[in-house]
């Protein structure tokens, strides 16, 4: 699903314009974006949980020469779905 899709389709069931959805869309993945940037949790109760990890620095290969080389540390968003979600896909 693409974000005009989930737009659409928020419109549809919110029964509002799609402008007003594209506005709560994009509030809702900005404000989810500032709490992560904070270091904080986000977690939405039934779906699931954003949060940001440290990823320590290692040691990789060069796929076409096969030569080390060093992969810094760094941050990476980490999605927990909740049970809710889980029980809806299977």
């Amino acid at each position: 699903m693409t974000k005009k899709e989930l737009v659409e389709e928020v419109a549809k069931d919110a029964k509002i314009s799609q402008a007003a959805a594209l506005r709560a869309v994009d509030s809702m993945t900005n404000t989810i974006q500032r709490g992560l940037k904070q270091g904080d949790r986000v977690a939405l109760i039934g779906f699931g949980s954003f949060s940001v990890k440290e990823r320590a620095a290692r040691v990789g290969r060069n796929p076409q020469t096969g030569e080390e080389i060093q992969i810094k540390a760094k941050k990476v968003v980490k999605f927990s779905p909740g049970q809710v979600l889980k029980g809806s896909v299977n």
